[in-house]
């Protein structure tokens, strides 16, 4: 029995997530424990030609700093920026450089070992699915407040990507009609508009224009933070603001939540960092506007942090072994 847990122990698996500034490599065991995480560059010039050699001579120079063998890795996971294909085939990251190719089979070379690949939003959701928020939960949607709006859908424990890996783009659902400002994706209206950090912002700006009544934010630079925080201290256009944010993103995620019925919806990025105001914000909404049939979905914070994408990337490897 001791032999058999021994071997247990000494199996691992290689989690990564490539960022536009850093790559965050995570070694974990079988079970999911963090044995060591570290950070490496991510060289972008060039289109991106180093980002792949980089994170293989990482895994590799710390195999052979803590001895491990090529026979103890059972896979390396990694989730990119990009929309990709079930065969591993990213279309395009524009942060990084790339153009469509194979990241699945060109990491494989590089490395030797199995590899899987998926979108970061995507294997953050799925980290937070299997050691996260949504513990416990089949059917699960990550919503990622930061400066845009992302999102991840797990359905039945899986990753629901698409037909194109375009699958849990939630930050680009049209909301708003009359909205003249463009959104990054060349839209009008959408979601992440008005539901990101740089969204909050835009609407406290607004609610300061519709009004002379006195705000402590008034004539100041500020971020997101700083309006939730002016809210939480009674300021009265702050809590406008913060109402229309609710309101926003709250008939958004029902509108996701009439479609997929998830279980559970997650709340990560620096926006959820406000606490569980948030939910306060978003339920009238979202109880107004979904379909009975989902009205039971249960909120919940995140829990991993920036290391949701080295799990979700692990458990894409641990996943496919099985």
């Amino acid at each position: 029995m001791e032999n058999n847990a021994s071997s247990l122990v000494e199996k691992y698996v290689f989690g990564v997530d490539i960022g536009g500034t850093t790559v965050k490599i995570g070694l974990l065991d079988m079970d999911g424990h963090k044995v060591e995480v570290w950070e490496i560059p991510t060289r972008t010039e060039n289109n991106g030609e180093k980002v792949l050699p980089d994170i293989a001579e990482a895994i590799r120079k710390k195999m052979e700093d803590r001895g491990i063998k090529d026979s103890q890795v059972v896979g390396v996971g990694a989730g990119a920026p990009g929309p990709f294909s079930d065969d591993g085939t990213i279309f395009k990251a524009v942060n990084l450089g790339w153009s469509e190719f194979n990241m699945k089979d060109e990491l494989h070379n590089l490395v030797k070992m199995p590899v899987k690949c998926g979108n970061d939003a995507n294997v953050a959701a799925l980290g937070e699915y299997w050691m996260g928020g949504g513990q416990g939960y089949k059917d699960m949607l990550m919503v990622t407040l930061g400066t845009g709006v992302g999102g991840g859908i797990i359905h039945n424990g899986k990753i629901f990507n698409g037909a194109t890996g375009a699958g849990g783009e939630i930050g680009h659902i049209h909301i708003e009609d009359n909205e003249p400002l463009q959104c990054g994706c060349g839209n009008h209206g959408c979601l992440e508009q008005y539901a990101s950090a740089t969204g909050a912002v835009l609407l406290m700006n607004r609610v300061l224009e519709e009004s002379d009544e006195e705000c402590v934010l008034r004539g100041k630079d500020f971020v997101c933070k700083d309006i939730f925080d002016a809210a939480k201290n009674g300021d009265k256009l702050a809590n406008v603001a913060i109402t229309r944010y609710g309101d926003y993103l709250g008939k958004g995620l029902a509108m996701i939540a009439s479609t997929i019925n998830p279980e559970i919806i997650v709340f990560g990025g620096g926006v959820s960092k406000a606490g569980d105001i948030l939910f306060d914000l978003v339920r009238p909404s979202f109880e107004k506007y979904v379909f009975h049939g989902a009205k039971r979905t249960k909120f919940a914070l995140a829990k991993l942090g920036n290391d949701a994408g080295i799990f979700g990337a692990a458990k894409l490897v641990l996943d496919s072994i099985k």
